[in-house]
């Protein structure tokens, strides 16, 4: 049955003891990489959940270093190094700025600028304070050991407010090197459709923080320069498409309307104006339905929701079945869901991992062809998806 749990549960590394040194026995025998593995079968591929890393404490986003290390964000303000054998450095990364781990808000995303090779630049969003309360900030910096050196602030979000939700947000790079900020309407909903607020919108940067000079509110009386969309709720996962090379997101609905949506310059996604959603609690409708000319409708829409968090297409080669398809991370009912595309359509979906492993916070394409997760616990773990026969 899809996604039904198999008894078995394997170790995924067996050799004859005469192969092996027994100091070599024991040393993969100690190794968190050596740990029995759940096996799964989906509609595709039979596959087995590798547990990397443990105790992470709400770990946000993932990022892979050439070297073969991984950095994690923690979101109560933490960024971790873990080497290619899982172990988590237990001193987190010094030369952070000061970081709000408020309500839904703290260390957030992590990304690796596109040419990481040349010019060493880690980007993070995180949630800073200043004046009028909290908003998402991105910062850029060089690691040298444990250090990050060279800190730059490139973006604070503006005007700040003392909610503790909504604050996005994913970091994107897109084919030109432009980066891509997904922020959140921090709660307060008509925020979201206002041109001179950063709230409920994905911003446009150059990789030092400038403004492109085409972005598409550069220039218009009360609007904000670093702005290319409005209308967004509430962005918690964003990817490239690997065709198209278009940017798509998705966002948190209230009670139903999570939606995913195809990133266009200028467009207008509809939050509270449009929605599928509904009031909490009472159940009434917000805005004006679901469509409105002008205003753009979702690719694909979940009611009732499933928390929507982080995304990735398939690009690798171990899983040949499901290249193409788009992962997104579930923090209700704890699953990883794969979308099977036609175009800019998902005919299929078909959930992973439910209540098995936790709330999936993100999902990544490894570099070395396997499907990473990160769960969003105060004991949170990196694993692994890896194809059986």
């Amino acid at each position: 049955m899809p996604g039904h749990f198999l008894p078995q549960a394997p170790r995924p590394i067996r050799c004859r003891a005469p192969l092996l040194p027994a100091l070599l026995l024991l040393f993969v025998a100690m190794s968190p990489l050596a740990a029995s593995a759940e096996v799964f079968a989906s509609e595709l591929q039979r596959f087995r959940l590798r547990i990397v890393s443990e105790g992470l404490e709400h770990p946000w986003g993932l990022a892979f270093l050439p070297d073969g290390r991984m950095l994690v964000s923690e979101r109560p303000g933490r960024l971790r190094l873990i080497d290619a054998s899982g172990r988590v450095d237990p001193e987190p990364v010094r030369g952070l700025p000061p970081i709000a781990a408020f309500g839904q808000g703290g260390l957030l995303d992590v990304a690796l600028h596109p040419r990481y090779r040349d010019n060493g630049w880690i980007y993070l969003s995180y949630v800073g304070e200043g004046p009028g309360g909290y908003g998402t900030e991105v910062l850029r910096g060089r690691l040298q050991g444990k250090t990050l050196h060279a800190v730059q602030i490139l973006f604070r979000m503006r005007p700040k407010s003392g909610g503790g939700q909504h604050f996005g947000s994913r970091l994107v790079f897109d084919r030109q090197g432009f980066l891509f900020i997904t922020l959140g309407d921090r709660g307060e909903m008509q925020r979201a459709q206002r041109l001179d607020d950063h709230a409920g919108s994905v911003i446009r940067l150059h990789d030092d923080g400038r403004v492109p000079a085409d972005n598409p509110f550069v220039g218009r009386a009360g609007a904000l320069p670093e702005k290319f969309t409005l209308g967004n709720r509430n962005i918690q996962g964003a990817a490239l498409h690997p065709d198209s090379g278009e940017m798509w997101a998705h966002e948190h609905g209230p009670q139903g309307g999570d939606e995913i949506n195809l990133i266009r310059a200028g467009r207008n996604y509809g939050w509270p104006v449009i929605t599928y959603g509904r009031n909490y609690g009472s159940g009434t409708p917000i805005g004006e339905g679901t469509a409105r000319p002008g205003i753009e409708p979702p690719l694909h829409q979940w009611t009732p929701s499933i928390a929507p968090s982080g995304m990735a297409f398939y690009t690798g080669e171990r899983f040949p079945h499901w290249r193409g398809n788009l992962f997104v991370g579930a923090l209700r009912d704890q699953m990883l869901l794969r979308l099977q595309l036609d175009g800019p359509r998902v005919v299929h979906q078909e959930p992973l991992l439910k209540n098995a492993i936790g709330r999936i916070r993100d999902v990544r394409n490894g570099p070395d062809g396997f499907i990473y997760v990160l769960t969003d616990s105060a004991r949170g773990v990196l694993a692994r998806l890896e194809p059986l026969p």
